[in-house]
């Protein structure tokens, strides 16, 4: 019996598609990169953006002629495009899904599939039971002794109702994982060789403030740092309103914590962001990256752009473009505003043209272009130290602390999930490119 798992979008979704494989496969199912190959096939969908969806959808409908052909087939639709909620209106849409199952969540796939061998998993043994809970994690066979980092969800859903975003709608209020299955999962994953975790949430640093007296982000990150094995901890994606000076000092403090920061802006300009509601200033965010590079000196940092947004003029976008010139920020990820259902910008008129989205996106990245361009530039001939992941096209692949993707050649040992020092030859906006020094 096989499985195949098609997945599109966030980190986050990444994470949810690994442990359905895991639990897939203690269930005696072999993943499967083909899917006219498979018994089990599960979609694993985004809607942050109308172009996701729709690619989740056409991948959906193309597997109608393989139902047809196989009615045993067993078809899963999975993530955002279901939702915590469920969706009645997915049942006649797409009459070919076996079922639906929430982000998150592989526990109904798992009893249906139990159900049809006559079981269900109050039933099966004890042993079994608890290596589908939370916590205990076996990578996926074509993952083991070749995956070097690994995404591991600290915090599900969202509490903050941005007028864009549709997460809360589709994932749910803020739900905090217990610190130990937290901890023992990290443990679990160090002995598979995993040498580097980023811990995810949707605003990560609100990391248990759902639970009454809970511990916070920098106590997990304490408790995440004495695991063996690890090198390397990461975290993401953050909000300036809980970017504390505590979590700061704490990155600053832990060695395995890298020191590369990702906290979204969406728009540089204040009403813009009163729209977007994100309950925060212009100044507000300068002040916070001033914090960040005073505590932790030489860290890179990343940000969220939205350019189209109901509403923004030419002069509230050129303060966007203002922002990002004299922030010198190393990595911004620009999208053009896509409406989402359910959300409060799906509203209002959506007023920008496609055209000035794109010239708006186009004109953010050739600036960024030109300013990682001149920040990466200061690597040249320094020794850097590399995290190598694969070998890609003959050269091996890895990324610095601050998130810097580096290139080089050896072929004298596999550098697979070392730590390599490379002196930096050559230099661009996106990579960089070096020799390994002895």
């Amino acid at each position: 019996m096989k499985y195949h798992i098609w997945t599109i979008g966030c980190q986050m979704n990444v994470a949810d598609s690994q442990r359905l494989g895991s639990a897939l496969e203690k269930l005696g199912y072999e993943g499967t990169e083909q899917a006219d190959e498979a018994d089990v096939i599960v979609l694993n969908t985004c809607v942050v953006r109308q172009s996701a969806e729709d690619r989740a959808t056409g991948r959906l409908y193309s597997l109608k002629p393989l139902k047809a052909r196989r009615p045993g087939l067993v078809i899963g639709l999975m993530g955002c495009l279901v939702g915590v909620k469920g969706n009645g209106h997915l049942h006649k849409r797409f009459p070919d899904v076996d079922l639906f199952l929430p982000p998150s969540d592989p526990g109904p796939l798992i009893d249906f599939l139990l159900q049809r061998e006559g079981k269900s998993l109050a039933e099966t043994d004890r042993a079994t039971r608890e290596s589908l809970q939370d916590g205990d994690l076996v990578l996926p066979a074509h993952e083991r002794n070749r995956l070097v980092s690994a995404h591991v969800p600290i915090v599900y859903g969202c509490n903050h109702v941005c007028s864009f975003c549709i997460i809360p709608h589709r994932r749910g209020t803020e739900r905090s994982r217990r610190m130990g299955d937290i901890v023992a999962e990290v443990r679990s994953l160090a002995r598979q060789g995993i040498r580097e975790v980023t811990l995810l949430g949707q605003i990560v640093d609100r990391y248990g403030y759902d639970i009454p007296d809970g511990p916070r982000l920098p106590a997990l990150l304490r408790a995440v740092h004495d695991v063996d094995g690890l090198e390397r901890i990461r975290f993401l994606t953050s909000h300036p309103n809980y970017m504390t000076d505590e979590l700061l000092d704490t990155v600053a403090e832990l060695p395995k914590v890298c020191e590369h920061i990702e906290v979204p802006v969406q728009a540089g300009n204040d009403e813009v962001l009163r729209r977007m509601r994100r309950k925060y200033m212009v100044a507000d965010y300068r002040r916070l990256i001033e914090r960040i590079r005073d505590r932790i000196p030489h860290s890179s940092i990343a940000t969220d752009v939205i350019v189209g947004f109901p509403g923004e003029t030419e002069s509230q976008f050129q303060d966007t473009y203002d922002l990002l010139r004299d922030l010198r920020l190393d990595v911004a990820h620009v999208a053009p505003f896509s409406p989402r259902p359910h959300t409060a910008a799906a509203r209002w008129p959506d007023d920008v043209p496609l055209a000035e989205k794109k010239r708006r996106r186009k004109a953010l990245d050739d600036l960024q272009a030109e300013v990682v361009g001149e920040i990466n530039a200061r690597f040249l001939d320094q020794p850097v130290e590399v995290l190598v992941e694969e070998k890609h096209k003959g050269r091996w692949r890895g990324r610095t602390r601050t998130n810097k993707l580096v290139f080089f050649e050896d072929n004298t040992r596999d550098w697979r999930g070392q730590l390599a020092t490379v002196k930096i030859r050559w230099t661009g906006p996106w990579s960089m490119q070096g020799t390994v020094l002895p």
